[in-house]
């Protein structure tokens, strides 16, 4: 899990590379009996992301953008699901200092979100666990 800082109107595209350095892992040595997969969805559609993945060894699964309504009408009894990042805001809404940005450090917002991330992780881990 990965979290970065930004503002709200900058493209996930633009972000994609920070994301995957805030991971804290550094691009391996590609091992050609070794692969490691990211999906991704449409907004990622780009050459410039998709060199992103070739140069820290993942491939990509990123449905292209225009074949959406294909793919939907070709399942059927088709349900729209709720996105895993969807959720995740939600749940990180539920935590009033995060809904509005006070913080003018980011650093200290990071913190903010970093912690909520580990009380969600806490609670979801007494439930299952």
């Amino acid at each position: 899990m990965a979290i970065v800082v930004a503002p709200a109107n900058r493209h996930d595209m633009k972000l994609f590379e920070a994301t995957l350095a805030a991971q804290g892992l550094v691009p391996p040595d590609v091992k050609a009996d070794e692969v490691r997969h990211l999906c991704l969805d449409r907004g990622y559609d780009y050459q410039a992301v998709r060199e992103i993945l070739e140069s820290w060894g993942y491939q990509g699964h990123i449905p292209p953008q225009d074949e959406r309504d294909l793919v939907i009408h070709d399942i059927p009894n088709y349900r729209a699901r709720r996105w895993v990042v969807e959720r995740t805001h939600s749940w990180m809404n539920r935590f009033r200092r995060l809904l509005i940005r006070w913080e003018k450090k980011a650093d200290n917002y990071l913190a903010l979100l970093q912690f909520a991330s580990a009380v969600i992780t806490f609670r979801s881990a007494e439930v299952f666990g």
